[in-house]
């Protein structure tokens, strides 16, 4: 399954699949096995179910869940009948959940039952905010309020619309069709959606699988957020595309990753380099059979380069590659390749995707905003006509808010965000160059640097850093080493080690957190 004559829509990619590998293992869950082609059975009763509720092509279906069979179902089921896919983000709360349900004026809603101890339900209800659009609830459980729906009853009411009536419908999409609305973090304001199509969601991932060297019979474990663009295309559009088996993790716990990939036989395990350094961090790895892991591919402002070759060595992983993407590009702007040098995928990006251009904003070598132009930029923000306009100039490029710098080869380094860079007396600081110089020191395993006031310069750095188990660095001695590693005026002033360093659930470091944490102890001290 390679050409687009074969799929040009995420629903003719679902039926490819389910014919092309029919008998292979589609979704692996606990006990449940589904293979390909059964998986495919259960999109079409999905689909019909959404027909048979009212959704009509290009209606918004919102899905509030973790990483489960159901959420697959469902979701590919909505979009096979031709509605358009709004992920919400797991860690939202009902008014946050309730902001995107309003702003995408979604018709249906999935939602988990309780998850994390929190019921997602009682939460949305909590919210007290008009959602006038949002004519269905379905709760995928067994139990559900009167006036929502449970999954068995919802699949149920589907019953009398005909598989020929469900592929008629999946047969009417076009490719230039929107196929999901993606919605920004929020970490730097209010979630903004990022419209993408059937195409361009299938031409990215086909390169992403292609790049990444996915191929049929890859056993993969999601634990990327399907919310979130890399758990649900580079992992279940992936899968679909080359035949790999999907086993969905909902919440990331480092000995269940353990526990499935020696069960499950895993080859293949993208996610942030959280997740790997805590993998190889582990005391009780040497105790689980690794040994299948063929493929990592991560991605971040910090890749330590210890962390490639420790998977590379200790793991024996054939394969590490970094990448760099954002919703509004579709997910993915730049990748390395196979055989690309260990400082290459440590310290860059890779280069541009075929089809794309990467440009940056200032002289060669030297770091401007990254602008990105080609078929993966999104077609604007759903009904927002004057942030679009802001976002992607009139020529194609998009503006990205992310700084970088691209080398002679065309790698790309990102060094930040442009709202989280900070001048240190006049010299630009970038906040994750200094964090990727912190993290080559042996005893610290996380780290994350903001800027903060400072009477003589304007601002200077504070790290706050997480120390590798029975590390006993001191914050003298970290400045120290940092005086002997780099510029002056990149070294932090302070530093304050903690335990864990607080990221959303797609891995970011929620740098706004850790503003305000900084910003209650100077009213705190203030007040003293």
């Amino acid at each position: 399954m390679r050409g687009d004559e074969e799929w040009s829509t995420v629903p003719g990619l679902v039926r490819a699949a389910s014919e092309r590998y029919g008998a292979r293992e589609a979704v692996v869950e606990g006990r449940t096995r589904v293979s390909y082609a059964e998986l495919g059975e259960r999109v079409e009763r999905a689909a019909a179910a959404c027909m048979a509720s009212g959704v009509e092509p290009g209606d918004r279906v919102a899905i509030w869940a973790p990483n489960t069979l159901d959420w697959i179902v469902s979701a590919l089921g909505a979009v096979t009948a031709g509605a358009v896919l709004v992920p919400l983000n797991t860690r939202f709360k009902g008014t946050e959940a309730a902001y995107v349900l309003r702003r995408s004026r979604a018709k249906l809603l999935f939602v988990t039952g309780t998850f994390l101890g929190t019921s997602y339900v009682a939460s949305l209800r909590r919210a007290e905010v008009e959602l006038p659009a949002l004519e269905r609830v379905v709760v995928l459980a067994d139990s559900a309020p009167d006036d929502y729906l449970t999954w068995k009853d919802f699949l149920a009411a589907g019953e009398g619309t005909s598989p020929a009536a469900v592929r008629e419908r999946a047969a009417a999409i076009t490719p230039t069709a929107p196929s999901d609305i993606i919605y920004t973090s929020g970490t730097t304001g209010r979630p903004k959606g990022a419209v993408i199509t059937h195409a361009q969601t299938l031409r990215c991932y086909a390169i992403w699988s292609e790049l990444a060297g996915l191929r049929e019979g890859d056993r993969y474990l999601i634990v990327n957020p399907f919310f979130h663009t890399f758990g649900y295309k580079a992992g279940i559009i992936a899968c679909l595309m080359r035949g790999a088996t999907m086993v969905p993790q909902p919440v990331f716990d480092v000995d269940t990753v353990l526990a499935n990939i020696a069960a499950e036989r895993i080859s293949v395990l993208p996610g942030p380099p959280t997740l790997h350094q805590c993998l190889l961090d582990h005391p009780s790895r040497s105790a689980h059979d690794l040994s299948a892991l063929r493929l990592v591919v991560t991605g971040a402002a910090v890749v330590p380069l210890h962390l490639v070759e420790r998977l590379r060595t200790e793991l024996g992983i054939a394969t590490v590659l970094t990448a760099y993407g954002l919703s509004e590009a579709s997910g993915i702007v730049t990748m390395c390749r196979t055989g690309d040098p260990a400082d290459v995928i440590a310290s860059t990006s890779g280069r541009a995707i075929p089809g794309t251009e990467v440009r940056v904003l200032a002289a060669p070598g030297t770091p401007g905003e990254v602008l990105v132009r080609g078929f993966n930029v999104m077609t604007g923000y759903f009904e927002d006509p004057v942030t679009t306009a802001a976002t992607i100039t009139p020529d194609g490029w998009l503006r990205t808010g992310d700084i970088g710098v691209l080398d002679g080869a065309g790698n790309l380094r990102i060094t930040d965000r442009i709202k989280d860079m900070f001048i240190v007396g006049g010299f630009n600081a970038y906040p994750a160059e200094i964090e990727q110089l912190l993290g080559l020191h042996p005893d610290i395993a996380d780290v994350a640097v903001i800027g903060v006031p400072d009477p003589r310069l304007g601002e200077v750095g504070k790290a706050y850093a997480v120390r590798r188990p029975d590390a006993t660095l001191t914050a003298d001695d970290l400045i120290a080493w940092s005086r002997r590693e780099m510029a002056n005026y990149k070294v932090p002033r302070t530093v304050e080690f903690v335990a864990g360093l607080p990221r959303n659930a797609s891995g970011k470091v929620l740098k706004g957190e850790l503003r305000g944490r900084e910003q209650g102890a100077v009213r705190r001290s203030a007040h003293e």
